[in-house]
């Protein structure tokens, strides 16, 4: 039983480094045929063309493409995504800044999408075509429907501006004391430092963006279980169950959801890439200081390696999240981890 597992696993993670040099192959292209010159940027307007031949010379942007390619992918292995032509810090240093405020928004966001739509998805399956369900499917079209730059501001008019219980944006108020930084996680390290009051202003920060941008994953995750469970409510070892006894609790919770949750997860992994690239625009209605407006502000300006680190970034994520599914599917289906590649 080791070694087909070993096996399965050994395939995994050699398909996701396989994918992960494709996307290394695809940044390097794209960064290299955008119509703007970077060492021009660099230099600035007013730079004569001899200062912007020593710019590229010093950026190696006067090597030819193999050799910058090599540099290139040798960089990205030690960790070295390059260096902004805009805020002349190093990229790496930069998404270790923005990246941690991103993965804790996304965290908490996929945490509420989890937690509520596998639940109301086994509800709305067992109540299926009676008011509960109903409801919940109106919810699920509801959710996915709403724009979410709209829905952010329509929250922060209510229960900042009106109701003043909820701040409007950013992460801390300025006025709180954050805590060491550990993780560069606040909320984490609020708890490391027990620091009661930073963790609490922290979390009512939190609160609004989390809970905008985990619906289109709430909704997905609900619709996706809730088809997947009527599937298997209606085979036939569920029958076979429930004829020899079986308690409804462990048929519903035990039995029919393990197979259930196969396309659930593979949902939750496609989500947890799709939340990472689509932070912009609640991050940019909050002012949450993630890699969506560090992307999209470095965009802007011509500046092509941080828009190419966030781009790594974001695609390494989502193949080890990727990876974890496929991983788990063999968890959950030992079918799948001894059958042949």
């Amino acid at each position: 039983m080791i070694l087909p597992w070993l096996g399965y696993v050994a395939r995994r993670v050699a398909l996701t480094g396989l994918m992960l040099f494709g996307l290394v192959c695809i940044t390097f292209v794209v960064s290299n045929v955008a119509p703007s010159d970077p060492a021009a940027l660099a230099a600035g307007p007013d730079a004569t063309p001899e200062m912007v031949d020593t710019v590229r010379r010093e950026y190696g942007l006067d090597k030819p493409l193999p050799e910058q390619f090599v540099r290139y992918v040798t960089g990205i292995v030690v960790g070295d995504f390059g260096r902004s032509l805009v805020s002349t810090r190093t990229v790496a240093e930069d998404l270790s800044r923005y990246f941690p405020a991103t993965l804790e928004l996304v965290l908490l966001s996929m945490l509420l999408g989890v937690g509520l739509g596998v639940p109301f998805g086994m509800l709305s399956a067992v109540m299926k075509n009676r008011a509960p369900d109903h409801a919940t499917r109106f919810v699920a079209v509801s959710l996915v429907a709403l724009p979410a730059f709209w829905f952010g501001i329509l929250l922060q008019l209510a229960f900042s501006v009106w109701l003043e219980w909820l701040p409007t944006s950013g992460r801390l108020e300025v006025s709180t004391l954050p805590p060491p930084p550990v993780t560069n996680l606040l909320l984490l390290d609020s708890l490391i430092a027990g620091q009661w009051a930073t963790f609490r202003d922290a979390s009512a920060h939190a609160v609004l963006p989390a809970l905008v941008l985990s619906f289109p994953c709430l909704a997905s995750i609900l619709r996706v279980n809730r088809a997947e469970m009527i599937e298997v409510l209606s085979s036939d070892y569920i029958t076979a169950a429930r004829a020899h006894g079986v308690s409804p609790w462990r048929v519903v919770c035990v039995h029919a959801l393990r197979n259930a949750m196969l396309p659930t997860l593979a949902m939750i992994g496609l989500r947890w890439g799709w939340m990472l690239g689509s932070t912009v625009l609640v991050e940019t209605v909050f002012d949450w200081p993630g890699i969506g407006l560090y992307a999209v502000s470095s965009a802007i300006a011509g500046d092509f390696k941080p828009v190419m680190g966030v781009t790594l970034l974001i695609g390494l994520n989502f193949m080890v999240a990727n990876l974890i599914v496929d991983l788990l599917y063999g968890v959950l289906d030992p079918r799948l981890r001894t059958a042949r590649a």
